[in-house]
């Protein structure tokens, strides 16, 4: 009984972490950024990698410089690795892990055609559309998914094997 009660009880860190993200998505880009970087001194380098990743993921949208915000999503990869690897050990589900990919391999190439590494970028590209098979047919799958094609328009990229994600288009009768 006490074991299910702590999986239903909502994670403290991910709370703190939404109610950052709110403030940032409010406009308060500056106050959120120091709220996150003081999250992440509390969960240092060793902390829970899915705090880790979700933290980082978010602290990078708060950041000026894009080399920054690539370091942060570096970090959030390299905790999203680490979960994934805690999955082989059967300590998470598969679909929570692979679920990250797919925005976190955006983001990444979105830093580098802001950095100006194409050929960096167009390999991330690459990684999300794969990877976007594990998002669900939602709000959010759907908007990771048109970002993904909006990048690939961007950088010249068609999708793979000609598969689009948008809706057939009309034949002139």
């Amino acid at each position: 009984m006490a074991e299910r009660q702590e999986q239903a009880a909502p994670d403290a860190v991910l709370t703190r972490i939404g109610q950052v993200v709110m403030l940032h998505h409010g406009g308060d880009r500056e106050e959120a950024r120091h709220r996150f970087l003081d999250l992440w001194a509390e969960l240092a380098e060793d902390g829970d990698p899915l705090h880790r990743c979700t933290l980082a993921h978010y602290l990078a949208d708060t950041q000026d410089d894009p080399s920054d915000e690539l370091a942060w999503d570096l970090r959030a990869l390299s905790a999203a690795e680490e979960l994934a690897q805690e999955h082989e050990a059967g300590d998470e589900s598969p679909a929570a892990v692979r679920a990250f990919y797919p925005s976190l391999h955006l983001n990444l190439a979105a830093d580098y055609v802001k950095l100006g590494h194409s050929e960096a970028a167009r390999t991330h590209l690459r990684r999300a559309r794969g990877a976007a098979d594990a998002l669900g047919e939602d709000g959010y799958g759907d908007g990771v998914r048109a970002a993904i094609s909006r990048l690939e328009l961007r950088l010249g990229e068609g999708p793979s094997g000609g598969e689009s994600w948008g809706p057939p288009r009309q034949r002139p009768t």
